[in-house]
């Protein structure tokens, strides 16, 4: 493949734009590139750059296209919705319409409020946590990413971690303060600091995804919710990746806990930009109008992303039956696959997987649970997995921090296509690894 039109963009790019890029992660810094690609379209599995070379996409856009890349039902809505207006900055009869189909999928949530991204979702969440309980301390989990607000963004995952730290500066000492955090999975800490300090919240992912793909334990979930209970603490659902994806009621329908918030993004919107948070109606009335904390955005409930994000979760809920098995299914074939590749080349990995999102962590533990253990997994050779694959039309994530995600539009020829690219990875790996030795 030849990169020379994304490489001259990108030396346009980087005089006008930190870094080049506007999210940290699409710098392709840590798997050893001297540029990104810059992508031109997407249909389906697909998506093409500047060179015009294809790809089969493990992006995804990072979980929001589910339905793949411009799914017709999804472009088709859209196309109405700009034909009647982009943008009014007054309510429509649609916001309405998807706040009750949101609604309807999470029993935990009586009301929901639009935002423009799941950021600003989970820093609004905050503030109406902090305004319900008079507190002012919240608890998060290492390496979970919540957006990058500066309460969240200590600990954090995600870009941070491929950047190589966990903290941000510009951030106050006040706000590093009343921020506390443990390691995800640690009762014990969350028990410690829920009887010893004023935590007006935990916010956490149930199932993260922002230090590569951990397991939950449904046992320790409970037990957050029941220590929550127990010091009238509210909990947090950020299901901004795992909402619609795991499942059409999220990871709180599999492990069936209630949090008080929840926080969405990504699917609701189809693509387009959005975010949302909802609970328990008696918090949602603490926010203005009804109430004294305020939340407001030009563009909230936008009618395009609203659009894209009423077909595609349409879709779902009329799919439901047979999509999510299919989508684990198709996970699953990867998987079972790579670990085949793994001991034929003895290239030892863990790969963790959840529903349609899976992370390899090249590593010789049996299990990444924790933050340490995924930051001990192996860059070097996710970085040769990263460009084998890139070079051979396969984009998967720029980073080992990160989640593969598959959509309904990833065809047997598709998956069949990735696992022949795999193949080849796990050789060059072995081959690399064994000339050092």
């Amino acid at each position: 493949m030849k990169f020379k039109n994304s490489e001259k963009i990108y030396e346009k790019a980087i005089n006008i734009i930190p870094g080049g890029v506007n999210s940290p992660v699409r710098a392709f810094k840590s798997v050893k590139r001297s540029h990104p690609i810059f992508i031109k379209k997407g249909a389906g599995s697909k998506i093409w750059d500047e060179d015009n070379n294809e790809y089969i996409d493990y992006i995804c856009s990072w979980g929001p296209l589910i339905l793949g890349h411009n799914h017709p039902r999804v472009l088709n809505g859209v196309k109405e919705a700009i034909e009647l207006g982009s943008s009014f900055g007054l309510p429509t009869k649609m916001e309405v319409e998807l706040a009750e189909m949101v609604c309807s999928c999470y029993p935990s949530m009586d009301m929901v409020r639009f935002t423009t991204s799941g950021t600003e979702a989970t820093m609004a969440a905050i503030r109406v946590a902090r305004a319900y309980t008079n507190r002012n301390k919240i608890l998060k989990f290492e390496g979970c990413y919540h957006g990058h607000s500066d309460a969240l963004l200590v600990s954090s995952g995600s870009g941070l971690l491929t950047d190589g730290y966990q903290d941000s500066n510009g951030i106050t000492d006040g706000v590093l303060r009343d921020t506390l955090v443990v390691p995800f999975g640690d009762i014990e800490g969350v028990k410690n600091y829920l009887k010893n300090e004023d935590v007006a919240c935990i916010i956490m992912e149930p199932v993260p995804a922002n230090m590569g793909l951990i397991h939950s334990e449904k046992k320790f979930l409970e037990e957050v919710r029941a220590l929550c209970d127990e010091t009238k603490t509210l909990l947090i659902f950020d299901e901004v990746i795992s909402g619609f994806r795991l499942a059409l009621g999220g990871a709180q329908e599999i492990f069936n806990i209630k949090p008080d918030i929840t926080t969405l993004g990504k699917i609701i919107g189809g693509g387009y930009p959005v975010g949302a948070f909802g609970g328990r109606r008696d918090i949602m009335n603490m926010i203005a109008p009804v109430g004294r904390v305020y939340h407001a955005g030009t563009l909230s409930g936008n009618p395009v992303a609203v659009r894209a994000g009423m077909e595609t979760v349409g879709y779902l809920m009329e799919n439901k039956d047979t999509l999510y098995k299919t989508l684990e299914n198709n996970v699953q074939y990867l998987v079972d696959n790579i670990k085949k590749f793994s001991k034929l080349y003895n290239v030892p990995v863990c790969v963790n997987s959840f529903g349609s999102l899976f992370t390899i962590f090249f590593t010789e533990k049996d299990s990444v649970n924790l933050l340490q253990d995924a930051l001990e997994a192996s860059e070097e050779k996710y970085a040769i997995y990263f460009n084998t694959m890139l070079e051979e039309g396969i984009v998967t994530p720029p980073s080992k921090f990160e989640a593969h995600f598959i959509s309904i539009a990833h065809s047997q020829e598709d998956l069949d296509r990735t696992l022949a690219v795999m193949k080849k990875a796990f050789k060059k790996i072995s081959e690399m690894t064994n000339v050092r030795k």
